[in-house]
């Protein structure tokens, strides 16, 4: 992923009257939506476009108003997203959504859509923390996504409760353990957030960690994160007994390089390290049942997309971001969001 740079949050309700300026809308006639997207081949955001496009079509049935969605691949690519963006802009939909596929650079779009009086939304990738203001809070948007410290905490709380079950990931028993962290991208607030508090937590709740090497940045990517750990495991085999992942993508890539060693194959006797993501992709968890990766965090993908649909239904019409559904609005940031809960996986039968 390049550089440029979900519980729901409010700055005043008093700002979410009218969901991001937008007018209401004829009675008839289908809604245009239009979705941005960061990049296809995320796994995870795979699950969200199928949700997306399931939900379209079970809200157009109970709202009785058509929906009809047209998504957009940026490929990872900034410049392209804008490319895109340019063309929605001039084909005047009903809504956008958007997945940045660059954090820094959610202004660029907010600015191309406010003066096309197009209202929009923003989902899985908060955009970044200095642009804030500008992005959520001045243009009186909503995000949907998780919340940013939770699947840490639980990542975190998933080693302690193994090392409560089994001592014996202490593979030299010092009482310390020595990780690795791989980590999606350094100024995404998710991954930040999970990278700090998987280890904080662990912390907290007594564990004694220490870091073998530096953070890994693999930008959620599998085949980098396993080209890094096949060179942090040549150097520090011996040492490394915990991988965290800030997805299950970079979680698999740690698997397949501990494989090539020997290390986590689920045969009787063989090694293991363990390894801990987020997102619970079928291959994870295919992985967590076959003895590879230990566990994971699950973020529900069909309900972020139900939730996209059913809020950008209501910016399309004018609506309040919120009205006739049953999210609630929380107050742990300055802007308007709907977070979307994890639950942590350990086992799969």
């Amino acid at each position: 992923m390049k550089k440029l740079g979900l519980v729901v949050c409010i700055l005043a309700l008093t700002l979410s009257l009218f969901a991001g300026g937008a007018k209401e809308k004829a009675a008839d006639g289908a809604l245009d939506i239009r979705v941005l997207v960061w990049k296809y081949d995320d796994t995870y955001g795979s699950t969200v476009r199928a949700a997306m496009e399931k939900w379209a079509k079970i809200y157009s049935q109970e709202l009785g108003r058509e929906i009809k969605l047209k998504m957009y691949d940026a490929a990872d690519d900034m410049a392209k997203q804008i490319e895109q963006a340019t063309i929605i802009a001039g084909d005047k939909p009903d809504f956008v959504i958007i997945n940045l596929a660059e954090v820094a650079n959610g202004a660029v779009l907010t600015h191309m859509f406010d003066d096309a009086k197009i209202p929009y939304l923003f989902y899985n990738k908060q955009p970044a923390a200095e642009t804030t203001k500008e992005v959520l809070v001045d243009t009186k948007t909503i995000f949907i996504g998780t919340l940013a410290r939770q699947a840490g905490d639980m990542q975190g709380q998933i080693l302690y409760d193994l090392y409560q079950k089994d001592k014996s990931i202490d593979k030299n028993g010092d009482g310390v353990l020595k990780y690795v962290m791989l980590m999606g991208e350094p100024n995404n607030d998710e991954a930040i957030a999970r990278s700090r508090y998987s280890v904080e937590t662990a912390r907290d709740l007594g564990l004694k960690m220490e870091p073998v090497t530096e953070t890994l940045v693999c930008n959620w990517d599998q085949a980098l994160a396993q080209d890094a750990i096949t060179a942090t495991f040549a150097r520090f085999g011996d040492e490394i007994e915990v991988i965290f992942a800030n997805n299950d993508m970079m979680a698999l890539g740690a698997v397949a390089a501990l494989n090539a060693n020997g290390y986590n194959t689920g045969r009787p006797g063989d090694p293991e390290i363990v390894v801990i993501g987020v997102d619970a992709i079928d291959a994870a968890l295919e992985s967590i049942k076959n003895g590879g990766m230990t566990a994971t965090v699950a973020q529900d993908g069909d309900a972020m997309g139900s939730a996209n649909i059913r809020i950008a239904y209501n910016g399309a019409l004018g609506k309040e971001w919120l009205d006739g559904t049953n999210y609630v609005y929380t107050t742990e940031d300055e802007f308007l969001c709907i977070r979307i809960p994890y639950a942590m996986i350990t086992e799969v039968k």
